[in-house]
């Protein structure tokens, strides 16, 4: 092609999700169909495009560029301006540049239809190659060193592609077009399997049937994945799970279970059409799904739950596994309870010895460790759990742009952290709870990789309120050059009205277990009217002391004495909740009530579920947290029921909510055998009813219209829906968490939104 007076040419700057989705080769492609010339690359977190050709062609070209794009590309924003035509005749992809910028770093992604079509195909090269991938599906994420991302600046750098493969990847019309992860059985990594002891017993195909059989057998096999081990076995067999949960150390808290297809999901639960695509979808998460009656799983799995949590295999690997065992697995974190993943052979081998039998090994490094994310489906639309693996790291927007570079390093409980620039928020995958030196330590490691992967260098440090969080003190010693503590719940808000662009004030309903208050007490259970900028308490729950501190979140009991010590002549309806609880311990968290030691006074949501949980004669204690919230969730189901009463009263122009009558209320009813499912939905619909109304008059004094819900009470489907649904029906918006889930992993977005907020306007 030659320039003429009838060439036109432009310059495009795409940004968004658009490295390491096939945007490149999919321009390029673009552009030949349109005979275009010009050129495309990558500069630091954006595409830029010279293109030059007819006019009309040219314009198709600008359309199609946002309709025809990779499904699992995102775009942001599309700079165009006029460029000087330079005689191209033809499109090349040419090398990266390097530049400052917003540098997105796309998730790892599922694989897709193509690769898993060929993986089980025997008349394909790539039959059941455990690391089959393509530009449209592997790993990202967790084996990028640097961006731009090239296959020189990723964990595949070690793995010289051979000649076919080389082929592939130089073809501007082969699926595997610049697909910087792009291999075979003959120049990819490869996968054997050992002994606890370290001695290998086969390799690459045979492994993998090996250790299939194994798990048939009921042993526990490690297997390193995409962002780190699993620990496998079979999820039909209750002995191999409770050896699992015995060995893990991880008593009652339920297990993901992992199948291969959607039909044998389906097998194992009812599926909604929403939660089928969420399955299906690149991203994969671990989906809560209501289980069938029928279902193979073994009890053990999710005791005392109507929900299990389903994934569909997202790797090759996991996929030649499930169809070779033929069964779901329980494919769970390979660590001890509460521990970072182990990512690296000798790291799994040294910390998971005492749990697997045997360990499926690879050689693909995984250079940032990504839990499984966790999601579940409310009145139609997905809610996360955890955000990890599939959604992180991808970039999410500040409402209001800081002019100063920050580190929000979140709370102790199901920590992330977001770094920021201007008003790109960089949220960490789940890390999990700050309470030993290895989840410090994966931290430290995990802010280390988003400083050097996103350029950013913090001058801000913004923390929780709660001076004896581990995450505020390492806020602290990072000795920058500001910091800024922000109250736990304000940050619930405030994370959910900043997703949502909102900078106004809203009504905030932030119910949980456990927040540092400004009056020194525990909060947990708050309506709040909030800006980004600051917040007014308008209402809570009456304070309620929690004989032992923290041991009342584990032993609901406790928390019921200490709503028995509002109201004395409860006795008798609070009695199931002391029923074998030895005298002298009671005798004890008495006189810690009494005496204000050890029983910090609390307004907590969570707190009042363990208290509903004792009271009814359900859990007295508790192995994991939230099980007793979890358990009257799964009881209560969807059958209707009338709400209980509350009492409310008015102190100091703050609303004060007394639910000492409804325990006792619901005490009396299940001592008089009324079904104990049925008193479970009561003491929702009572929750939904009491909050919506509070909420209601708050907003109307105040003349809000829009109310946000946040904290982890709300990962409860029925609260969540129920609460919802009634301030909608009384004309208010309401805003939903949906990019980062209502529990504690959204606190450090919310931080960074309040920081933001305060920085932009001087304070």
């Amino acid at each position: 092609m030659n320039a003429s007076p009838a060439t036109t040419a432009r310059f495009l700057r795409v940004t968004g999700v658009v490295q390491g989705v096939g945007f490149r080769p999919f321009v390029y492609r673009l552009a030949t169909h349109h005979s275009l010339g010009g050129w495309v690359r990558n500069v630091a977190g954006t595409v830029e495009i010279h293109i030059e050709g007819d006019v009309e062609e040219l314009e198709a070209f600008q359309a199609e560029l946002r309709t025809e794009a990779p499904p699992i590309a995102r775009i942001d924003a599309l700079e165009l301006a006029s460029a000087l035509a330079c005689g191209a005749n033809d499109f090349r992809i040419v090398e990266s540049a390097d530049a400052e910028g917003i540098r997105p770093v796309t998730p790892d992604l599922a694989m897709c239809a193509e690769c898993e079509a060929e993986l089980f195909d025997p008349n394909d090269r790539r039959y059941r190659h455990p690391f089959i991938t393509c530009t449209n599906c592997g790993p990202r994420y967790t084996i990028v060193r640097s961006l731009p991302y090239d296959r020189e600046r990723t964990s595949m750098a070690l793995f010289r592609k051979c000649a076919v493969c080389d082929a592939e990847y130089q073809s501007p019309d082969d699926r595997r077009y610049h697909a910087e992860t792009v291999a075979c059985p003959d120049c990819g990594p490869q996968v054997w399997l050992v002994r606890a002891d370290g001695l290998a017993l086969s390799h690459e195909d045979g492994a993998i049937r090996e250790a299939a059989a194994q798990l048939k057998m009921g042993l526990i096999v490690a297997i390193r994945g995409i962002g780190g081990f699993h620990l496998a076995c079979d999820a039909t067999n209750d002995q191999a799970v409770r050896r699992l949960r015995e060995r893990k150390q991880r008593d009652a808290k339920p297990l993901a279970v992992m199948v291969r297809t959607i039909g044998q999901a389906g097998a194992l639960g009812t599926i909604s059409l929403q939660e089928a695509l969420l399955l299906c979808s690149p991203e994969r998460p671990v989906v809560l799904i209501e289980r069938a009656d029928e279902s193979p799983i073994a009890p053990s799995v999710s005791p005392g739950l109507d929900r299990t949590g389903v994934m569909i295999s997202y790797t090759p690997l996991h996929h030649l596994l499930l169809e070779d065992v033929g069964r779901p697995l329980v494919m769970t974190s390979g660590n001890l309870s509460e521990e970072p993943i182990a990512i690296d052979n000798e790291e799994a081998l040294l910390r998971l010895k005492g749990i697997a039998d045997l360990f499926l090994l690879h050689d693909r490094e995984i250079l940032s460790r990504v839990d499984d994310s966790v999601a579940r489906v409310v009145d139609g639309k997905p809610v996360l759990l955890r955000r990890a693996r599939g959604y992180a790291p991808l970039t999410l927007r500040l409402p209001v742009s800081s002019p100063r570079t920050l580190i929000a390093v979140g709370p102790h409980l199901k920590n992330t952290f977001t770094l920021v620039s201007h008003n790109a928020a960089h949220v960490s995958p789940h890390i999990g709870d700050l309470d030993s030196v290895e989840s410090l330590d994966h931290f430290r490691a995990t802010l280390d990789r988003y400083e050097d992967l996103f350029r950013i260098t913090p001058e801000v440090a913004v923390h929780d309120l709660h001076p004896g969080y581990l995450s505020t003190r390492l806020a602290e010693e990072m000795e920058l050059e500001g910091i800024i503590a922000v109250q736990h719940h304000h940050a619930h808000v405030a994370a959910v009205a900043a997703e949502h662009g909102i900078t106004s004030p809203v009504v905030g309903l932030a119910f949980d277990g456990t927040g540092f208050g400004d009056d020194g007490n525990v909060w947990g259970a708050e309506t709040l009217v909030a800006d980004l900028n600051g917040y007014k308490r308008a209402a809570h729950l009456r304070y309620v002391p929690l004989p032992g501190g923290d041991l009342a979140a584990r032993e609901p009991w406790r928390v019921a004495l200490g709503y028995l010590s509002l109201d004395t002549g409860a006795g008798d309806a609070f009695a199931l909740a002391f029923r074998g609880i030895d005298e002298g311990l009671r005798a004890n968290a008495e006189r810690q009530i009494e005496r204000r030691l050890i029983a910090p006074l609390a307004s907590s949501m969570g707190r009042l579920f363990d208290a509903a949980s004792a009271v009814l004669g359900l859990r007295q204690r508790a192995s994991y947290e939230g099980q007793a919230a979890m358990e009257l969730e799964a009881l209560a189901g969807s059958q209707p029921a009338e709400p209980l009463a509350m009492e409310l009263c008015d102190t100091n122009g703050v609303i004060v909510i007394d639910p000492v009558p409804l325990l006792a209320a619901l005490g009396e009813q299940r001592q008089k055998g009324v079904d104990v499912g049925l008193l479970a939905a009561r003491f929702h619909e009572s929750i939904v009813h009491m909050a919506g109304a509070v909420a209601v008059k708050v907003a109307d004094a105040a003349s809000i219209d829009t109310v946000a819900l946040g904290g982890g009470s709300f990962q409860n489907a029925r609260l969540l829906s129920g609460i919802r649904r009634y301030l909608e029906a009384r004309g208010l918006n309401v805003l939903v968490p949906r990019q980062l889930g209502p529990n504690d992993g959204a606190i450090s977005f919310g931080q960074a939104a309040v920081a933001s907020s305060l920085l932009a306007r001087g304070d």
